[in-house]
């Protein structure tokens, strides 16, 4: 868009009507403004025409006139137990009814209250505002608004959606009483001798088993969010094609019920090819995904072709029912992006739309393979529903938590079928920090607020609901963004941003709302640069917050550990930082001088990371938690420091995989991408030895921290000798 002169100040009342920040807080506290170039695209981006003074003027005129063009808001949300007033816009002087209807039929009136407005010309229409509520005693649920008029269409109803969202979360409420551990893990770094090389949804079944039985109430894992339909695949799991749909490279291809009537032609292949795949079990070095999921693969499409039983059928069927139009439309971008991989023309003009002439065509002529990706999604469904079945049956009363990416790869599934909610020509990211002082961008497109709000939220209703299916609960990564998202024009350097402000109390509220009716925990990662009352909002909603040790400071002295929230999930680190054994040595440090990020000598750096273990670990040795005031190895070093952390009054405390079994490898190295294998490195011991999921009951040292912080915690194992009834016998009988 071509620009002329503007003044500054009108420049800046548009940006601000449209909740754009014209400044933010640096990471050293300095307030600083932003530029007029990032504003305009950031505008251009959210629709808003600010070419020059009198296109503002319209163009704010236009937004202050937009509500009194609809008869109801494009959505209404309330907490149970409050008022909510929302507006009716109606011809003056015309009376208007306006009904609330449960999804299961059931209808309140909705009573109007004195709020009077003058009526205003809206296009030639002399236009009344009514003021309705409503009702504080309404249950949480979605309902529908309908407002009738004579005057308005005909007499005939306007409808808009109506999420009353729990005002404090029940699943938060159920945890108070006793403090609950769980294992954090990157699910695909943890096989067994059965994996075909990366962990799959019978690992995950495994693990929540095995830790279950040692007094685990959860298992956080990374996202298992669709990656692309076929290799090469995105190895991050928080850049994925599509957030509401799973990874098929997950799936167990010997748990799928046709695996038992294949042709002995195809199943001697399918037993070649994990034949192959599980000697990747053994390889301690980096993880091949596209291998991987190229056998799976081809073992799913002979799969495929096997006729299911009438009740299997049946079942499918209701799958699909249930997935409605989004799951379609993600298998014709799976199959459409088969045919034409990532970069064909066709993406930009003939099937840039799930509507447009190209991908129309392709519905009839790709059925037969949309159909194979719907039924992979239906087979996922059935093995992550065995997880967390497993997990419950192991003794754990919240199960498998998932984890919800920010956003979604710029040229993905959800990119392409929700694009008409989604803000183009901006990337998500964040600004610069003390960590990365170049700021950050993630090269995934946000919610445009106004489009999804317009929407009535349902795309982020309908994505919650495919997490929440068969999980305990949920971890929001950088969960500030249903607050705010720090947009990047593109072209520009990450720095160079502006924050765009969101409904948080309708992303929040619809996010609590999901949760209680899956009656799911819900964790919000809340590091970083945030708002201070941001923390207090999510708390008085029931969304836990996040207590990294590391992090936990009071200007140079770590905060003790009594200090910290009752509401979080508390950890001694984090992905992004090498696992605890690896952190006393120092690797972050080597990694990143091999790979040239360092900001200062490395002297420096390395004089600072053991300034601040020393730091840490004299408040470790003050609490009487090391052995004479010193541990003598790394293993009770990194047990000291989980039983200093259990003092915390965190409801949830994560005990990292990594940590249990001694690796000392990092999983992510930020800022990085082919230089360091990020999220290719899978679970080995302190001597680098391969540890598979059948071994982990009978690990020394991760069951001597699994004591230490069942005895921190006050808890106990649920541990039975084998032989009682009930125990299952550990075996390691063959299968693909």
């Amino acid at each position: 868009m071509a620009h002329t002169t503007t003044t500054d100040g009108a420049l800046r009342r548009l940006a601000e009507a449209y909740r754009v920040s014209t400044t933010y807080s640096g990471f050293d506290g300095q307030e600083r403004e932003v530029p007029e170039p990032t504003l305009r695209a950031v505008l251009d981006a959210l629709g808003a025409d600010a070419g020059d003074d009198a296109a503002i003027e319209a163009c704010l005129a236009q937004r202050e006139l937009a509500p009194w063009r609809r008869v109801l808001p494009p959505v209404v949300v309330a907490v149970a137990g409050e008022r909510t007033r929302f507006a009716v816009h109606v011809p003056h002087g015309s009376t208007v009814r306006v009904t609330l209807v449960a999804e299961g039929g059931a209808r309140t009136t909705a009573p109007q209250v004195d709020n009077w407005r003058s009526p205003r010309d809206v296009d030639g229409v002399l236009t009344g505002q009514a003021t309705f509520e409503v009702p504080e005693g309404l249950a949480v649920g979605w309902y529908e608004v309908r407002a009738e008029c004579p005057e308005v269409d005909g007499g005939r109803a306007v409808t808009t959606p109506l999420a009353v969202t729990p005002r404090h979360l029940a699943s938060t409420d159920r945890l108070h009483g006793r403090h609950r551990w769980g294992y954090m893990a990157q699910i695909y770094s943890v096989t067994s001798g059965r994996s075909w090389g990366v962990g799959d949804a019978s690992d995950l079944a495994s693990l929540a088993a095995i830790s279950g039985e040692q007094g685990a109430d959860y298992l956080l894992v990374n996202p298992l969010h669709a990656a692309e339909p076929a290799p090469p695949v995105e190895p991050s799991p928080y850049l994925p094609t599509s957030r509401r749909f799973f990874n098929p490279l997950y799936l167990r291809i010997a748990e799928v019920p046709e695996y038992a009537y294949l042709r002995p032609g195809d199943l001697e292949v399918v037993n070649t090819l994990a034949a192959i795949q599980r000697k990747d079990n053994l390889d301690t070095s980096t993880i091949d995904r596209d291998r991987a999921y190229a056998a799976k693969l081809k073992s799913l499409e002979l799969l495929f072709t096997v006729r299911r039983s009438p009740h299997r059928q049946q079942q499918l069927r209701r799958f699909v029912a249930e997935g409605g139009q989004g799951l379609q439309d993600f298998g014709l971008w799976c199959a459409l992006r088969e045919e034409l991989g990532e970069d064909a023309p066709e993406w930009d003009d003939a099937a840039a739309r799930p509507d447009a002439p190209y991908a129309v065509e392709a519905r009839t002529r790709l059925s037969d393979r949309i159909d194979f990706h719907v039924w992979m999604q239906w087979l996922l469904d059935e093995q992550l529903e065995a997880a967390q079945r497993a997990a419950h049956l192991a003794g754990m009363d919240i199960g498998v938590i998932h984890d919800l990416a920010v956003g979604v790869h710029k040229q993905g599934a959800d990119a392409w079928t929700l694009q008409d909610v989604l803000a183009l020509g901006v990337s998500v990211g964040a600004p610069a920090d003390m960590y990365n002082q170049k700021g950050q961008n993630w090269s995934q497109p946000p919610w445009h607020p106004e489009r999804l709000a317009e929407a009535g939220y349902l795309p982020w209703r309908d994505m919650l609901r495919t997490i929440f299916r068969h999980a305990g609960g949920i971890r929001v990564d950088h969960v500030l963004g249903l607050f705010r998202l720090w947009w990047i024009p593109d072209g520009q350097e990450a720095s160079e941003g502006a924050y765009v402000y969101y409904d948080h109390e309708a992303m929040v509220g619809i996010l609590a709302l999901e949760a209680e009716l899956a009656g799911a925990v819900v964790v919000g990662e809340d590091l970083g640069t945030l708002e201070p009352w941001v923390r207090e909002y999510l708390a008085e909603r029931g969304v836990l917050g996040t207590s990294i040790l590391w992090f936990e400071v009071d200007g140079d002295e770590p905060l003790p550990p009594a200090q910290y929230r009752e509401l979080s999930m508390a950890s001694v680190s984090t992905h992004d930082f090498p696992p605890t054994a690896g952190f006393l040595e120092g690797v972050q440090v080597d990694v990143r001088q091999e790979l040239g990020l360092l900001a200062r000598p490395v002297e420096e750096e390395r004089a600072e990371a053991r300034r601040q273990l020393d730091t840490f670990f004299a408040a470790v040795a003050a609490d009487g938690l090391l052995p004479d005031g010193d541990a003598t190895d790394e293993q009770g070093l990194v047990e000291a420091l989980h039983r200093y952390l259990a003092q915390s009054p965190a409801l949830l405390f994560n005990v990292s995989l990594v940590d249990a079994v001694g690796e000392r490898r990092m999983q992510n190295q930020p800022g990085t991408g082919d230089e360091y294998p990020n999220w290719r490195v899978p679970l080995a011991d302190s001597a680098g030895n391969p540890v598979l999921i059948e071994q982990l009951p009978d690990n020394a040292r991760a069951n001597s921290l699994v004591r230490a912080v069942n005895e921190a915690l006050g808890n106990r194992s649920r541990l039975r000798s084998v032989g009682e009834p009930g125990q299952p016998e550990h075996t390691d009988r063959t299968a693909p």
